[in-house]
């Protein structure tokens, strides 16, 4: 387990409000202080135009929930200075897990996503997803009794899988890496082992999610792409995350692209994206010009010892995802793309091919304040992501109004 006091929280923005708003509740003034902004009570007042004593009302309510606490005294002209409060954001806790192809990544946070314990393990997503979901349980069963917390304390739990996801229902929706899951209610499986909301959404979403939150927080329209065993790209555009009508937008490794024509792909078709540029297809071209690779580490090794056909081939899997970023980028038109998933640890072999198509065949209009960088966030990004996913929803007006409502009952 890694104990990580210094992980770096996300900050969410202030909600807008007006003093207009009806009905402008406990709940709705706590969104407004989820920025971790301290704030006295006449600064509330101002905030929402609500009166001193209903805010007052509002403050001991979420106090006494926990949710807010007092944190220090503003600075006076003169008089009695006048005491702050802030979000507390150790008043619950949550659980977040990345689960990749054969690897899945665990941790426990607090309500502003900073990471109080950590685990990292090996799995086989392609094993029965009961089997899947209980070393998960057993995983998070163990952070806990390591840290000291009880299940009773954990808020949500958010999970990140490698594959389409109904985001509605959480269920996985013919995900070729996971023979078994189609359809498979992940939610439910969980919740029998913990009595919480368990939210369930793909890798790439969650990545997306986790990049802009810990490096990119005033960046309203970006792609987040996954280059690994499979590719696929998490959408932000006006600062929502954008999963399409039925959860599959992003999943750009199926789009086909010119030099893949006769080339067969996992999901029956020919020619797609991933067939070509994935991590397998990479090591599998080099194998058949002689090297000796099998897996992702393997390539990423060889180029960083400079195997020149392992760097030219890197760089022409990078002008393929390029060919079909190009075509993200007229249609969405992002400020940042980034490039995450264990392919783009090649770095700037592979980012330099992408740049190279999308920079020459985009529309200078397109792409004049465009950026295509490498993830910064690394393999951290998916359970950041996750945690957020868990925390939205936890700490949503609705979500504690619920909470909230039981308790008084």
């Amino acid at each position: 387990m890694k104990q990580d006091g210094a992980s770096k929280s996300y900050r969410r923005e202030a909600v807008s409000v007006s003093s207009q708003t009806p009905g402008f509740g406990a709940f709705e003034i706590f969104q407004l202080m989820r920025d971790g902004k301290p704030r006295t009570r006449a600064e509330l007042t101002a905030q929402t135009g609500l009166s001193r004593s209903t805010i007052g009302a509002r403050i001991d309510t979420l106090s006494e929930l926990g949710l807010v606490k007092p944190v220090s005294y503003a600075s006076s002209t003169g008089g009695r200075p006048s005491s702050q409060i802030a979000f507390n954001a150790g008043a619950g806790i949550v659980a977040a897990a990345d689960l990749g192809a054969t690897h899945a990544t665990i941790a426990i946070t607090d309500l502003a996503g900073n990471r109080i314990a950590e685990t990292h393990t090996k799995l086989e997503i392609s094993d029965r997803p009961d089997e899947v979901l209980t070393s998960l349980a057993e995983n998070v069963t163990s952070l806990l009794k390591q840290i000291g917390r009880d299940a009773s304390e954990l808020m949500a739990i958010g999970i990140g899988l490698p594959g389409p996801v109904e985001h509605d229902t959480g269920k996985p929706s013919k995900p070729p890496l996971m023979p078994g899951w189609d359809g498979f209610d992940v939610p439910a499986a969980m919740r029998k082992k913990f009595q919480v909301p368990i939210l369930v959404d793909n890798d790439v979403n969650i990545m997306a999610l986790g990049e802009r939150a810990a490096q990119s927080p005033d960046t309203d329209h970006m792609i987040f792409v996954k280059v690994a065993t499979g590719i696929g790209a998490g959408i932000i555009s006006g600062g929502q995350l954008q999963r399409g009508a039925d959860g599959t937008a992003g999943d750009i490794g199926h789009i086909p692209i010119s030099r893949g024509v006769l080339v067969p792909c996992s999901c029956g078709n020919m020619g797609c994206l991933e067939a070509l540029a994935s991590g397998p297809a990479v090591a599998a071209a080099l194998r058949k010009n002689g090297a000796d690779v099998r897996t992702v580490a393997d390539v990423i090794a060889l180029v960083r010892a400079g195997d020149l056909a392992a760097i030219q081939t890197v760089r022409q899997a990078g002008r393929d995802i390029g060919e079909v970023l190009n075509m993200c980028v007229s249609i969405i038109n992002p400020s940042v793309i980034t490039i995450g998933g264990s392919m783009a640890e090649a770095g700037e072999y592979l980012i330099a091919g992408i740049r190279e198509v999308v920079y020459s065949r985009s529309t200078p209009i397109a792409t004049q304040h465009l950026t295509i960088e490498q993830s910064h966030s690394g393999p951290q990004a998916g359970v950041i992501g996750a945690s957020i996913l868990a925390i939205e929803h936890a700490l949503s007006a609705e979500r504690l109004e619920s909470l909230h409502s039981r308790r008084t009952a």
